[in-house]
């Protein structure tokens, strides 16, 4: 099978894999080509709630397959921030699941997720000082908000490896489970997420990647969504929330 990203939908959860194991899922050209159109589809579709993110087998991804980067290394670059920055912008809830290593451009896609659940014995690195890169403004300010400056300042500069208990410890990863325990994990968690409200999930991503212009556009998509009814009339009577509000086609991240 060529080197692409597959996509499965199902119980609103959308579950993206990194196929590519005969370079450890390393991301082609084409595959960061692919990633934007694939999560605008994913953004629109009210049939999905969530998104997973993770790679085929034991690897989530080792970076960039350099031998399908044949341009210049600021297009290769951008291929890869765009992508990366499609997914930070994602209007809906997004978890990596990380197995083996998460390296160079697999921790920058594992960064733009919202949430990152690791497999104890993961490996994390940022390598760019080991080829020479200037690592991208956007994914370093990204790199910081997780771990703050020391820890960002010591995976740049020395493009060491650290373990998923040391990510864990400098927020890099939120939890670190048993072998056997991750996908167990993630579908128990994303089942939650698909139970809850959209309209808040959308809005809060939104205000805590720190836009400050869409006060007033929330404050309207709340007055028209009903969730908020729903919500107080699921919690009196005592039953499960049916919460109706889905990301407008524009995208709720739109002007």
């Amino acid at each position: 099978m060529e080197p692409q990203l597959l996509h499965s939908v199902g119980d609103g959860i959308a579950t993206v894999v990194i196929h590519h194991p005969a370079k450890r899922n390393a991301m082609t050209a084409g595959m960061w080509r692919a990633l934007p159109p694939l999560l605008d589809g994913l953004a629109t579709d009210p049939a999905v709630r969530a998104v997973v993110l993770t790679g085929e087998g034991d690897t989530f991804c080792a970076g960039a397959d350099i031998s399908t980067l044949r341009g210049s290394s600021d297009e290769a670059q951008g291929l890869a921030v765009r992508a990366e920055d499609a997914l930070a912008a994602f209007p809906k809830p997004t978890l990596a699941a990380v197995r083996g290593y998460c390296v160079g451009g697999g921790s920058q896609l594992a960064a733009a997720c919202d949430l990152r659940f690791a497999q104890a014995g993961a490996l994390f690195g940022v390598t760019p000082a080991k080829l020479g890169i200037v690592y991208p403004a956007s994914a370093t300010r990204r790199l910081v908000s997780l771990v703050g400056p020391a820890t960002a300042k010591y995976l740049l500069f020395s493009g060491e490896l650290i373990d998923a208990e040391r990510a864990l410890r400098t927020g890099l990863v939120d939890e670190v489970l048993a072998g056997d325990e991750l996908d167990k994990r993630v579908a128990e968690l994303t089942r939650v997420l698909a139970a809850r409200s959209l309209l808040t999930q959308a809005s809060a991503k939104e205000f805590a990647n720190g836009r400050t212009d869409r006060d007033a556009h929330w404050a309207e998509q709340a007055r028209g969504s009903g969730d908020t009814a729903e919500g107080v009339a699921a919690f009196l009577e005592r039953r499960p929330p049916r919460f109706t509000w889905t990301t407008p086609v524009s995208g709720p991240s739109g002007g």
